[in-house]
């Protein structure tokens, strides 16, 4: 069936949830952070990592109502591909707050691809009403049409440019990580979100894969946090924004290499400055580009190597 344009606008799910610290400690070391702030609980300042927004959003934007308010079948839904993550982090997550996350359809709209919707996601804190994660998120629904001319209700606040400059200051560095086969299994339970072609190579195999792959959120939190700790070395909390477009698949068991570019000033009164990357997979193609991270105050991390 076509996805409806006129589902754009209207909410599709709402999860209430408290933070719990095995949950917020388990996401850290599913991506390897052993930054102090999000993996020691011994004081009173443990934060979540800034990419466990995700693992709220998953139950909600995967439930059955989104489902039947765009008017997808069971089998449309899953040729649905997730394009882009763009999160903004305006307050961190800490333990024991109890948090509202919900969702809005913000854009539908055909693509040569297939079906284009982007979702509008916001994490509120119960206790202050106060937003702490807003998230752009986009997929797309391989072969399937839309119904009604394209609609859209908004779009996220723009970024610095694109990162075409990347490198061509020569201080672009590069990190590398090797990704063991089993890296599926443990951030899908880490960050508890469970899709069956990340896991079981019968199921992925099925849905026309080579095998399984590393989930998308997996490679952004992965870049994010590199970012972090190329320019903020220890304090994953100075993260303000990731955002990043998926392209090619990551297969389990092989490596990504971070690619990461010169820090640069964002144009308004803050001290914050934006960071471009992407990430290359195996074969040295993209699997992110137009990937953007945005740190609160001055740069501390040490310069790009020359």
């Amino acid at each position: 069936m076509p996805v409806r344009a006129n589902a754009v606008g209207r909410l599709f799910g709402e999860r209430l949830r408290t933070l719990e610290v095995r949950h917020l400690l388990a996401f850290s070391a599913g991506i390897g952070d052993d930054s102090r702030a999000v993996l020691d609980d011994s004081s009173d300042g443990l934060i979540a990592h800034p990419a466990f927004c995700v693992s709220l959003e998953w139950p909600v934007i995967s439930a059955v109502g989104a489902r039947e308010l765009l008017g997808l079948e069971p089998e449309e839904t899953r040729r649905g591909v997730h394009a882009a993550q763009d999160s903004t982090f305006h307050r961190p997550l800490r333990p024991g707050m109890r948090v509202l996350t919900r969702g809005r359809f913000a854009a539908v709209r055909a693509t040569s691809a297939g079906a284009l919707v982007a979702t509008r996601l916001e994490t509120i804190d119960t206790a202050s009403g106060e937003t702490l994660v807003e998230t752009w998120s986009t997929s797309i629904y391989r072969g399937v049409t839309v119904e009604g001319e394209p609609r859209s209700s908004g779009e996220p606040p723009p970024l610095p440019g694109d990162d075409e400059s990347l490198g061509v200051d020569g201080r672009e560095v590069s990190a590398g990580i090797d990704l063991p086969r089993t890296f599926p299994h443990v951030y899908t339970e880490c960050a508890s979100i469970w899709n069956p072609i990340h896991t079981e190579v019968r199921i992925a195999r099925a849905a026309g894969l080579p095998d399984i792959l590393v989930h998308g959120t997996a490679t952004w939190a992965l870049a994010g946090r590199e970012v972090v700790r190329r320019h903020a070395p220890g304090d994953p909390g100075r993260l303000r924004r990731l955002a990043g477009w998926f392209r090619s698949m990551v297969p389990a068991g092989t490596p990504i290499e971070v690619r990461i570019g010169t820090a640069r000033a964002l144009a308004d009164d803050s001290r914050d400055v934006a960071i471009p990357f992407r990430v290359l997979d195996a074969s040295g193609r993209n699997a992110i580009d137009r990937g953007w991270g945005v740190l609160a105050g001055e740069e501390t991390g040490s310069e790009p190597d020359a």
